[in-house]
Formats: C-alpha cells, structure tokens, sequence
C-alpha cells in the first residue's frame, strides 16, 4: 500500500446520478476551492462510457494536485490512470484489486457492520469505509443505518484511517469527526448545493486540515 497514505478529510463522491452536464467544470470549480480527493461512482454505465468518463476526471483531478479513485472497478481505474479504487462488499477482493492495480495504488473498502470491518482490518486496505452514519437517498437500496455509535466502536479496533460515508451534511460533519472519523465522505450536501464551490469551501473551514496517515 502507499506510504504514510493521508486521507484528506473532506472525500468528494463525484456521483454520476447528481453531476450536472459539464462535470469537469464543476470538478474544476471544487478543485480551486480545495477539494482534493475525488471518487466517481456511476453504477449504471457501460464499461466503456464509465472508462470514458473516468479518463476526462481523472486527467482533471490529477493535473489540479488531486487524488481520483474509480468506484467498484479495478480495471476502469488502472486503464484510466486513477490513484486507486473504492470496493463494495460485492466487488473484487482487496487482494485481486491489488494485484490489478499493484503495490503503490489506493485501495479502499465499505462495510457496513462489524464483521465485515474486523475483516477490512485484517486485510491489505489502505482506509475503510464505514457507512451508512446517518439516512441516505445516494443508493436506491441503502444497507442500514450504522449510526454515530458504530463509528467510535471502530474507531477503537484500527489504526487505519476511516471513512465515514452517508447522509452527512455541513451540520453534522463535526460530530462524524469528533466520533472518530478522519474522512467524511460527502454527494448530495455538496454535487446538489446552489453553489457546490462553496460549499466546499464551508466543508474545509471547519474539517482539520491534516488526516491520519495509514498505518499496519
């Protein structure tokens, strides 16, 4: 896994169900308003459209000082020169996405209940995503809500950065951290906001400039 990974504490979810018709332009907008780690997540798109797509982000995100990560596809990421993947419970393995992408990629993986985070623990994950805190209308069938109390239940079983994902707003985004939490993972408060720059903006004045880097 990559050295001493920092995971900024704001992970913009580039959700292709919320992006309006020029998503590089609003990429670029976040971007300059300090946004710096991207995942883009469309589950409904042909390999080759979501290659696409994930080619035109990802030369955005990194020519800009950002990091990009591939939702659910190992392959998609590698093709389109991403910094890594994000896997669901029902993707490939962290082991076979490792071995696509190899040793200095990131990888990240969600769970949604003990068991499967004591096993992303044991595993080669560089975060792990932990979700979902709160309701969220981001997936047409949410696994249930994990709730701030889960959150510091595994804040105490790693040492591993941790990403805290679903139903999180502005309002709420102190109390993800404070429970733990080194990354809150934000769509709809941001890609639905009037003006989604700005709202970024409000996001980093109040989340902590360093994240915890990765530790075995």
């Amino acid at each position: 896994m990559p050295n001493h990974l920092a995971l900024p504490a704001l992970y913009v979810i580039l959700d292709a169900a919320l992006l309006p018709s020029d998503p590089i332009q609003l990429t670029n907008n976040l971007l300059s308003a300090g946004a710096r780690q991207f995942q883009y997540r469309n589950k409904t798109a042909p390999a080759r459209e979501l290659l696409h797509a994930s080619q035109a982000l990802c030369l955005t995100v990194r020519q800009l000082g950002g990091t990009f990560v591939v939702n659910d596809r190992a392959d998609v990421a590698r093709l389109a020169g991403a910094n890594g993947v994000h896997l669901g419970q029902d993707d490939l393995s962290v082991t076979a996405a490792r071995t696509i992408l190899g040793r200095d990629c990131i990888i990240g993986i969600s769970t949604h209940n003990l068991q499967q985070f004591r096993e992303a623990v044991r595993g080669d994950a560089d975060y792990i995503a932990v979700g979902p805190i709160f309701a969220t209308g981001s997936k047409t069938n949410p696994d249930p809500v994990v709730g701030i109390d889960f959150l510091r239940q595994a804040r105490n079983l790693t040492a591993k950065p941790i990403m805290a994902i679903g139903g999180i707003t502005l309002e709420r985004a102190q109390e993800v951290i404070d429970a733990g939490a080194d990354s809150i993972a934000v769509i709809r408060d941001i890609l639905s906001a009037k003006n989604p720059a700005a709202r970024v903006s409000q996001y980093l004045e109040i989340l902590p400039a360093a994240a915890q880097p990765a530790r075995n």
